[in-house]
This record gives structure tokens, C-alpha cells and sequence, in this order.
């Protein structure tokens, strides 16, 4: 998968977890592909947390969510 197409999430000793688009904070990092399946995994376990070693707040959680692809719009022809 293009690297360009994920969403690297960085923890920072100063500012938290946050989403890092740009993927050049420093930090420790994990990445989220654009897969709703991924981004239901991370809302409703702690993987994220084991990533990054450390907890994620829920205001932290829900600020990542906000990063989260729209559905991917229905491509056929009626």
C-alpha cells in the first residue's frame, strides 16, 4: 500500500496523540490505512494504545476519529 495513502498517528512526549498528516513529527508513530474496518478496530479496542505504548485519552480518540475516510461512494452505474 502507497504510504501516501495512510494516516500516521504520532505520540509526542509534550502534546499527546494526535493525528499527524504531513508524517513528519517526531514521536512514535503507527499508521491507519483508509479501511473502515481498521479505523472500527482502533475505536473499539485498545491496538492503537499497544502501537503507540501508551494510553490514548477518549478525547484524544475522538479528535483521530475526525481523520476518518468518508465512506467510499458507490462506484457502479445504477
Amino acid at each position: 500500500m502507497d504510504k501516501r495513502r495512510l494516516l500516521r498517528v504520532v505520540r509526542t512526549a509534550n502534546d499527546g496523540t494526535m493525528a499527524d498528516p504531513s508524517g513528519k513529527r517526531n514521536g512514535r508513530g503507527a499508521y491507519l490505512c483508509d479501511d473502515a474496518a481498521c479505523w472500527d478496530e482502533i475505536s473499539k479496542s485498545k491496538v492503537l494504545d499497544r502501537e503507540l505504548r501508551v494510553e490514548i485519552t477518549k478525547a484524544e480518540k475522538d479528535s483521530l476519529l475526525r481523520f476518518r475516510p468518508q465512506a467510499k461512494a458507490n462506484q457502479e452505474n445504477p
